[in-house]
């Protein structure tokens, strides 16, 4: 199936930020959202939004740190559509630190949300593409595993262990799905507000109000992914404001 009319869209983290934008640019574009987050009430009114400008969405309280959550997710796209064509794995947190504050459960959340989050959602999805014989993985990784910065290391690491599980995700395929890693820079979201040191949150927030692109541009990018014929696997994309070093 090429183009974005009519596949059937799961997105994690869909309550704000990209997840959100892409949710409304899909919509447009005449996909079917099924939508994941925690908090049920800006599901519901991205729901109402998406529907009264004549798009179909369904929605989901999840915590994607529970396996279980995923599942129900997936097969709520199947039970109410009939099938699965894209996963977009987009939640993700990043309360940064230097090691020497040994904030470790903030290491873990991370690795919770940001590396078993990802898993559960392969977990869910992959049988299901393979039973179709075609689908979709879309991951949101970060530029942060790309170029490295200080308090960023336990973040930077769950993100490149979502870039390794997503190019091993692709030589594993068979062509039976396609598989997309999207790499953003400094994006306008709510990212900040999972911080629990107030300067490094106040540094951060800073530099995303003077250079961060808006949602919509990381859309613009995962719906270029999603529209390409079916024998079009984009591997890589990485999208960065110009004034980001």
């Amino acid at each position: 199936m090429s183009g974005i009319e009519g596949k059937v869209v799961t997105i994690t983290g869909a309550s704000s930020g990209i997840g959100r934008a892409t949710a409304l640019l899909l919509a447009t574009r005449g996909a079917k959202l099924v939508l994941g987050a925690r908090r049920l009430d800006r599901l519901e009114a991205l729901k109402e939004t998406i529907e009264a400008a004549q798009g179909e969405a369904i929605c989901l309280a999840i915590d994607v740190r529970q396996r279980n959550d995923l599942t129900a997710l997936v097969a709520l796209a199947c039970e109410h559509y009939g099938r699965l064509d894209v996963l977009v794995s987009n939640a993700g947190i990043g309360p940064i630190s230097k090691f020497e504050e040994l904030c470790v459960s903030d290491w873990e959340a991370m690795v919770d949300v940001n590396v078993n989050g990802l898993l559960y959602g392969i977990a869910a999805a992959l049988p299901i593409f393979r039973q179709q014989g075609c689908g979709h993985f879309v991951n949101t990784i970060s530029t942060a595993g790309i170029q490295m910065s200080p308090t960023m290391g336990v973040y930077a690491a769950t993100k490149n262990a979502v870039r390794t599980l997503t190019e091993g995700l692709r030589i594993e395929y068979e062509g039976k799905y396609r598989v997309t890693g999207i790499s953003p820079g400094f994006v306008g979201t709510s990212f900040a507000d999972s911080m629990t040191d107030p300067g490094i949150k106040a540094q951060i927030q800073k530099r995303m109000d003077e250079i961060a692109l808006a949602p919509e541009a990381i859309a613009r990018a995962i719906a270029f992914a999603i529209e390409q014929p079916a024998d079009v696997d984009v591997g890589d994309i990485v999208i960065r404001p110009t004034a980001q070093d």
